[in-house]
């Protein structure tokens, strides 16, 4: 009996160690979960947002909003709108001039470009260029600012200082039908260089930014053998790119296959090909932790990619038709443009990270409408624990409660 009564005796250590498990176990398993990279807010009442840009002077976010003819002005500060900036038709693209304090606007529909004052968020000049102004960016070095041409096959280079058209370069290699049809661009600080991904071809033109000329044609559509991860693809139909200062590299959005491409600026090819998610249509580089952050258009994701390995180490669920991405350095947010339900989503850094593959904290998830008045949400990781936690607790709680009403009905006969 002496054996029944060290063993019972046991009973109230080993419930409280259960009880501790209980409380800590799941979190602790659960805590990566946590931790997933997720949205910190999500500013609504954005008309057909379809492309990004991030003013590092005022803190604030152009947003070009296809379907009204307007920019939207999101404040960082609260993820809120600021202000509404009526544009030309159609606006598909816009770049930062950090120079300036200007922000320039491709607008589609009839071949200009708005240059918008960052002081008033107010239009001060409209630029005419080639037709179907479809990608802008701006070239720091020289104070010009590049437009691609989409139905002309052509890049337009306007000076900031006068805002008028100093150049036009032809992009695209010779082909039967012609179809060069520039859709994206990015500027090379390090280089000195405009990249332009020609979707028609499968080519990435190079320009030199010293003489407005095309010094570089990197193909795409040849097979890529042995590179970053040994694949061997195809990749075409080039629809965005992001240059890498910290490795030298432009990451290439190829819808045709779901990839990013990485091309070398050191000689201009292929270095790596990183499978992402489907439909990938817009890339913005992380300068913080040194990761890439990719659109998927088709499955509502963004793939994140550290440019250490080429190789994805995030994927964060967003808005409806991801379409355009910007990065906010101020903050190490990142804002993505979702064209199909009208959202801008705002997604935070990595808390207590300085590496690249590090994941991005949940807690502090918000739903933020245009007016700016945040509406707390809960996680799903929070709810998720306190069901488990929940759950343990009521399973133990049971137990003990049946361990003390059997020991009651024993207690006489443990005496003898």
């Amino acid at each position: 009996m002496l054996r029944i009564n060290r063993a019972r005796s046991l009973r109230p250590v080993f419930v409280a160690a259960l009880l501790l498990v209980a409380l800590v176990l799941p979190s602790a398993l659960l805590a990566p979960l946590a931790n997933a990279q997720t949205i910190l807010a999500t500013v609504a009442k954005v008309p057909g947002p379809v492309a990004v840009a991030y003013d590092s002077s005022k803190g604030e976010v152009f947003v070009a909003n296809y379907q009204d003819d307007t920019v939207s002005v999101i404040s960082d500060a609260n993820n809120s709108i600021v202000a509404t900036v009526p544009v030309g038709i159609d606006p598909f693209s816009v770049t930062y001039d950090s120079s300036k304090g200007e922000v320039f606007v491709a607008n589609n529909g009839n071949s200009t470009v708005s240059v918008i004052s960052d002081a008033t968020n107010s239009v001060v000049a409209t630029v005419r260029v080639g037709s179907g102004p479809i990608a802008v960016t701006y070239d720091s070095s020289k104070g010009e600012v590049f437009v691609a041409d989409h139905n002309d096959n052509t890049v337009s280079v306007i000076s900031d200082a006068t805002n008028a058209v100093v150049a036009t370069v032809a992009v695209g290699v010779t082909s039967v039908t012609g179809a060069y049809t520039p859709r994206a661009l990015a500027y090379d600080s390090s280089k000195g260089e405009v990249f332009v991904a020609n979707f028609g071809n499968g080519t990435v033109s190079v320009i030199a930014d010293a003489n407005n000329s095309v010094v570089a044609t990197v193909s795409l559509a040849s097979l890529v053998s042995n590179v970053g991860n040994g694949l061997t693809v195809a990749g075409t139909e080039p629809i965005a790119l992001a240059y890498d200062s910290s490795k030298g590299e432009v990451f290439v959005a190829s819808i045709g296959k779901s990839l990013v491409l990485v091309i070398s600026d050191a000689n201009d090819s292929v270095v790596a090909a990183v499978p992402v998610g489907s439909g990938p249509v817009a890339v913005a580089y992380d300068s913080s932790v040194g990761e890439v952050f990719s659109a998927s258009s088709e499955d509502n994701t963004i793939s994140v990619i550290s440019d250490a390995t080429n190789s994805v180490v995030a994927t964060v669920p967003v808005g409806t038709g991801p379409f355009a991405i910007a990065y906010d350095s101020s903050k190490s947010e990142v804002f993505v443009a979702n064209v199909q339900d009208n959202t801008v989503s705002v997604i935070e850094p990595p808390a207590n990270s300085t590496t690249a593959t590090s994941s991005y904290s949940a807690s502090s998830a918000t739903s933020v409408a245009s007016s700016g008045q945040s509406v707390p949400v809960l996680s799903s990781n929070t709810i998720v624990f306190g069901l488990i936690d929940g759950g343990i607790l009521v399973g133990l709680m049971t137990a003990v409660l049946l361990s003390l009403r059997r020991r009651r009905s024993r207690t006489p006969s443990s005496t003898t």
